[in-house]
């Protein structure tokens, strides 16, 4: 009796448990529904607010030359004419007259070493020289008074006045005088030599520049040793280098592949990575006649057309051989856009700008074609984002979503 009385205990448990079950199950498949129906509605949501998936391109500035390379090829700026300007002998530096960056003539001194000793032999020689000039004058003196001498006793002799013996001797010092001189005049010629030579050992020591350029780079100072080799571990061989900036050349390397497009006399487009906002106008002046066989390569000199004084050695450069030469008006960067973004219509052309997540229609005016890029006169501006290949069903303020690239 007592276990039935346990039992009926148990089974009024479930049912109460089953009871509470049924009175919240209506509610819980309601919340289950209403949150499936929210995401339904959300991703419905998302899919249909992405708009149209478009491809884009940036608007840019464009050099025409740019367009009309037939092939491009990098390199460096190279002076054609430079020196190492150093003495031929080997002094110490007592003066030196210019900087880096300074400008000099053709003879100009720029540097200056101990020369005591060559002052010196410069000095004797003059005086050796002021002395044989001397005796040469002395010596024409004496043939002067010899000559007439030797005249008068020439007349006497036929008359007896004078003898013999005086005429033999009157001629004989003429002629000695006569020797002499030649010999003065031998002696002024050789200490002149002397003078010539003693004013050179001078020069040595006078260290100038070999043809207008500008200093590079200054590599003593006052009190360093130069020595023409810098054979000793505290001597230095050149003094400056310079450079003659009239004479700088662009310096690329063409793969022996396409040598064949380059032409001496071909118009280039030099861009400089220092001056990035500036193009110049270059010309094929050399095509080295031999490959180098570890590139495969041919080395190619462009030179500019035109001096800026921007423009310094060992700057790296990069070259586009043209087609045709450049009007004067394609030296400037124009507006340009693929010409897969222009739709064209009956009353002009348009593209499709992007505004956000809104394409926007935009009128332009169009210029001049190159290749598959147009320039754009009005409408557009270097920076701006257009819709390429646009939907035929895209309109002014349609929703897009930008396709990755």
């Amino acid at each position: 009796m007592q276990g039935d009385s346990l039992d009926k205990l148990t089974i009024a448990k479930d049912a109460k448990k089953r009871k509470v079950f049924l009175r919240f199950k209506p509610s819980y498949l309601v919340l289950v529904a209403a949150a499936a129906a929210a995401a339904v509605v959300f991703a419905a949501w998302a899919f249909f607010s992405r708009g149209e998936e478009v491809k884009v391109a940036v608007v840019s500035g464009v050099y025409p030359s740019q367009l009309l390379a037939n092939l491009n090829a990098s390199g460096y700026v190279v002076a054609q004419r430079k020196a190492d300007v150093a003495a031929k002998i080997t002094g110490q530096l007592v003066a030196i007259t210019v900087q880096e960056g300074s400008i000099v003539k053709e003879g100009q001194l720029i540097a200056q070493l101990e020369n005591a000793d060559a002052k010196a032999l410069v000095e004797q020689s003059r005086a050796r020289l002021s002395l044989a000039k001397a005796r040469l004058e002395q010596a024409q003196a004496d043939l002067g008074n010899a000559s007439l001498d030797f005249d008068r006793k020439k007349n006497l002799v036929a008359s007896g006045a004078v003898s013999m013996a005086e005429y033999d001797a009157a001629e004989t010092r003429y002629l000695s005088v006569r020797a002499g001189l030649d010999a003065s005049r031998a002696e002024v010629a050789s200490s002149d030599a002397a003078l010539k030579s003693a004013l050179v050992s001078q020069s040595y020591a006078e260290i100038r520049a070999p043809f207008d350029a500008v200093v590079l780079t200054k590599n003593a100072d006052v009190g360093d040793i130069i020595t023409p080799f810098g054979a000793a571990a505290s001597a230095k061989a050149a003094v400056v280098s310079i450079a003659d900036l009239s004479s700088l050349e662009v310096e690329v390397d063409v793969s022996e592949a396409n040598i064949g497009v380059v032409k001496v006399g071909q118009s280039c487009d030099i861009q400089l990575d220092a001056l990035p906002d500036t193009r110049f106008k270059g010309v094929v002046d050399t095509i080295v006649p031999t490959v180098d066989r570890s590139k495969a390569t041919v080395l190619v000199k462009v030179r500019f057309l035109e001096q800026d004084r921007r423009v310094l050695p060992e700057m790296s450069a990069k070259v586009g051989f043209l087609s045709r030469d450049l009007a004067p008006e394609e030296l400037k960067p124009r507006t340009m856009v693929s010409v897969r973004s222009v739709r064209s219509t009956g009353g002009g052309a348009h593209v499709f700008l992007v505004d956000g997540e809104r394409a926007r229609k935009r009128s332009v005016r169009l210029g001049i074609r190159f290749g598959d890029m147009v320039e754009v006169k009005e409408g557009l501006k270097p920076g701006d984002t257009v819709v390429v290949e646009a939907p035929e069903d895209l309109g002014d303020g349609s929703r897009i979503t930008v396709l990755q690239q």
